[in-house]
């Protein structure tokens, strides 16, 4: 398969090379990159493509300009002082947070600059997050009188309970050594580094069978939400399920014989490299 890209005048760039790792750049620089109706929009087409692409092997959510995302355009927003406007907004934006969540593949944030309210929980709802040294993040919509109430459901399933009320709370931004100890993100590096780090996610996403990482995806946010009993029995399940797929008996038979697994990871049935 072939390397293709969007058009680069929208508000969301789409690459998708031939390993199978598509890239959404939000493209909307002049507006720190605002989660409004268009961009949206245009993330919801692109994860809902995403969904049923069988080749797929990761999703790297980046942006263009001096921020990440800046969540929700409050401009936008005090134009429309109309509930069922409102309703609608986070709506959509719900919509497509739990596309992320519900993609059959990690999905990779890459993280420069300010991420704040929506786009702080763009962040938290990746799986892995890999920022810049410079990246601050915060739920600063209490400095306006909106609580980040949408931006709260992965902040706290990220980080411990106290450490998200005072960012709830208090807006404040915490930096990105903060963020990764608190577990906003996996690594931390300088900008220069920051897509060679997010390579090396990549490539080891690369050479894990399919199967098996989208298995393991959904279920450790499903035994997440369970009671400890039902959580083992879930996981019990997946775990024998995941262990009747020829990836998996492939690589029991190669962990006795002492060799490497012989898996047939891309998307034609061959080794990634023959795929490159």
């Amino acid at each position: 398969m072939t390397s293709f890209s969007s058009d680069t005048d929208t508000p969301l760039r789409v690459q998708r090379d031939a390993r199978g790792v598509l890239t959404l750049t939000l493209n909307d620089g002049a507006r720190f990159n605002a989660l409004g109706s268009e961009m949206l929009t245009a993330l919801q087409q692109a994860l809902d493509a995403a969904a049923s692409d069988e080749g797929l092997r990761v999703v790297v959510l980046a942006a263009e300009g001096r921020a990440f995302c800046a969540g929700h355009n409050l401009k936008d927003m005090a134009q429309h002082p109309d509930l069922a406007w409102y309703q609608q907004l986070f709506a959509q934006c719900s919509r497509m947070m739990l596309s992320l969540h519900k993609l059959p593949v990690p999905v990779i944030a890459r993280v420069h600059g300010m991420a704040t309210a929506a786009g702080c929980q763009l962040v938290a709802q990746c799986d892995l997050a890999v920022a810049a040294d410079e990246a601050t993040f915060a739920t600063s919509g209490i400095h306006y009188g909106l609580f980040c109430a949408t931006p709260s459901v992965p902040l706290v399933r990220n980080v411990p309970i106290k450490r998200a009320m005072e960012m709830l709370l208090t807006g404040d931004f915490i930096d990105a050594p903060t963020a990764l100890a608190q577990g906003l993100v996996n690594r931390v590096v300088s900008l220069a580094a920051l897509d060679g780090e997010v390579e090396k996610l990549v490539q080891s996403i690369l050479q894990k069978p399919r199967v098996a990482v989208a298995m393991g995806k959904a279920l450790v946010y499903q035994q997440r939400e369970l009671g400890l009993d039902a959580a083992y029995q879930l996981a019990g399940q997946a775990m024998a399920t995941n262990m009747m797929d020829e990836a998996a008996q492939e690589g029991a038979q190669a962990f006795a014989q002492k060799r490497s697994p012989a898996w047939k990871l891309a998307p034609d049935g061959t080794h990634p490299a023959a795929a490159e």
